[in-house]
This record gives C-alpha cells, structure tokens and sequence, in this order.
C-alpha cells in the first residue's frame, strides 16, 4: 500500500526527479500535463493529459482521483479550483494561496515589495505599449521587460533604449503563459552575480541550501553551480528575506527564491514555490536533492543537515529545431569526462519532442574548484548530441 497519493500538476524535467523522489518513499503518483508521454509521465504511476488552465478537467481529475497532496510543477494553473479543494481540507503544496500568489510575477512582486517591505528593483506594470513606456519613465533605461506569467525566461529581454521597446513588449505578449496580457518592467540591476537560494520550509522549521550561482540566456538558465561564495552579511540578509515570504506564503515545500547580489547588498527577485531549475545541480551537489527535500517536506518527514558534497556544476542541453523524429548520442563521450579529478553525470528529461532552444537534458560535474566543475559539464554538454531524422 502506498503511503500517500500524489496529483502532481506539471511533468516537466523538475516534475520527473520529484517523481523519483517521491516514488523511493513509497507514493502513488498521477503526472498531469498538457501533452502526452512528458518526463514525469514516464516514471508515475498514473497519467492524465489536460490544460492545467481548463478549471473543469482539473476539477475533474482531482475529483477522480482523490489525492492527499496536489503538487503544482507549473505557475500557469487555475489556482482559484485548487483553493476550491483545499478549504474543505485537501493539502495543495505549499497551500493554493502560494500557488496563486506565484503565478503571477505581480502578485509576488507586491507581497515581497510592498507587503514584506524586501528589498527590490523599481518596477511598474503594463497592459499596453503605452502603459510600458510610461513604467520607463519611472525605472529608466536599461529595463528588463517580461510577461508576468512564463515559464523558464520566455518572453524576457533587456531594453536599453527606447527605440528597442516595441520589440520587447511585442516579444513578452507573444511568449507569455495564461490569459493575461500584461507585463513587468523593471530597473536593470548591475549585479555581480545572481543566486537562487533553495529555501526548505518544513514542520521543523526553515533551512536553507548552499548558494546556487546562475548564468542565463534569454532569462533562461544555461549554467548553475554550487558554492557561490557570499560574505557572511549577505547571506545572511538573503536567508531572512527568504525566511520572511515562506513563511508568510506558509504551507511546507521547498522554494526557489532568486537574487541579485550587488557588491554591497542582496535584491529580492522571484520566487517558485517548487523545485528550481537551477537547482537540478543539486543532484550531484548534496546528500539530498531539491527533489528529495521537496518530497520530505510534503510527506512530514524529517529534514537533516544538508550537505554540500564539494564543487559542482551543471551545463544544459539544448536542441536547435523543432522536430518530433530524433535521437541523442553522444552518453558514452559525455561520461568518459569523469575522473578521479571530477565525477560526471548526464540527465536526459525524455521529452518526446525538441523545439529551438529546448532543454533535453543536464550535464553535471563536480572538480577542485568551481570553475574545474563548470568547465567539465559544459565539455560533457557539447558532447551530447541530438540527432534529427528526415
């Protein structure tokens, strides 16, 4: 008998290792997504195939099956149907209210800047050409222009004159997720380096993993890497401004909070109240994952110490076209890198598609240092090989 079912809603590459996790503590899993044959779908018990944004088939599929714990893998959900379930009692994780907030980066914007008082960039909101090029005026040039739902950086570029407006507000409508035609235009932080901060909120209490530093493309990630060394205060100024939006987002999970990290202070900048992207560098970094440490604090269990096993890094693979017939070679190449110097791992997501600059797959090293450890997953990434047939 399982020891709790699971309505996972999302099975993308995060929705997949969550699964694992999960399925080791002895769960029942239904992967939920928008297509057939996703990641998570491949390792769950059960499958279901809707639009999270269609409140009648997630009403009905939650209804059918009756779960302990709804899990959202995805923003771009009809939160309003999960807080239909959750007030006579069924657990959504970290609570529907966390879902919804999040969904929209506004929403979490506001609660961050405006209710928490955290430290952010100056921003304003727009639902038109007009409307974005008022909130220029108020944060000046360069901005960052993004819808305020998307998923994994679509629809986000930086505008550094006005004459580049047009092209980032037509490309942020083009690209945004849900029914919302509207965006953030935000101050350009010069930032030294940026960080997500996997936060653990659990029946004990908030912990914290190591500094995970990011590179990105296009506002998606392409590089990650464990440590990202940080003075004392500022660490510690991130912890408890991540400290302070969990626990007013409440519920138990891990949380994805992002920062930008200046030369003398930390600005808050997003939050996912899941597994992070970034942090699929953890699956070699620590003794336990984001995914294992998402599955402990949903299920009650105990959370230990986490260890950081030494530096580690990930690098991503890309594809380059759209294409449903292709293969990847390339594994045996990858995984020669490994040594006594530095180990090597390869994740391949298993989606059943490529389309232009979508992520198949991680590569995953640790070395000496840092740089020892980027380097030797970037190698092992450009050694992976997607192959398109006809």
């Amino acid at each position: 008998m399982f020891t709790a079912k699971i309505l996972l809603l999302g099975s993308g590459e995060l929705g997949k290792e969550f699964v694992i996790s999960a399925k080791r503590y002895g769960c029942h899993v239904i992967a939920c997504d928008s297509y057939a044959h996703a990641p998570a779908m491949q390792v769950a018990d059960e499958a279901e195939v809707f639009p999270m944004l269609d409140a009648d088939s997630l009403r009905q599929a939650i209804e059918k099956h009756k779960p302990d714990f709804i899990v959202p893998e995805i923003e771009a959900i009809r939160t309003e149907v999960l807080q239909e379930f959750e007030d006579p009692g069924l657990t959504v994780v970290p609570s529907a209210r966390a879902a919804s907030l999040t969904m929209n980066r506004d929403r979490i914007r506001d609660l961050a800047a405006t209710e928490l008082g955290l430290r952010t960039s100056k921003y304003r909101y727009a639902e038109s050409l007009d409307e974005a090029r008022a909130a220029v005026e108020h944060t000046g040039l360069p901005c960052v222009v993004k819808p305020v739902m998307s998923s994994s950086g679509k629809g986000q570029s930086t505008v550094r004159s006005s004459g580049e407006l047009e092209q980032a507000w037509n490309y942020a409508v083009a690209n945004m997720r849900g029914d919302r035609r509207k965006v953030i235009v935000e101050e350009f932080i010069p930032f030294e380096y940026e960080i997500t901060l996997l936060t653990v909120r659990s029946r004990e209490g908030v912990s914290y993993c190591a500094p995970i530093g990011h590179r990105q493309e296009r506002g998606d990630y392409q590089e990650s890497w464990q440590p990202t060394p940080m003075t004392d205060r500022l660490l510690a100024d991130a912890q408890d401004m991540a400290r302070r939006v969990v626990d007013n987002l409440g519920g138990y999970g891990i949380f994805g909070v992002e920062f930008f990290v200046t030369r003398d202070e930390v600005i808050f900048s997003e939050l996912s109240p899941r597994p992070h992207d970034t942090g699929l560098v953890t699956l070699l970094s620590q003794n336990l994952s984001e995914f294992d440490l998402h599955a402990r604090a949903v299920l009650g269990l105990p959370i230990p110490p986490v260890r950081l096993k030494g530096p580690t890094a990930s690098a991503v693979i890309l594809a380059d076209r759209e294409a449903e017939r292709f293969s990847i070679d390339g594994l045996k190449e990858a995984l020669s890198l490994g040594s006594d110097e530095g180990e090597v791992e390869v994740r391949l997501f298993g989606k059943p598609t490529t389309r232009p600059y979508r992520r198949m797959g991680v590569a995953l090293a640790s070395g000496a240092t840092v740089e020892d450890a980027r380097e030797r997953a970037r190698q092992a990434a450009a050694r992976i090989r997607i192959r398109y047939e006809g």
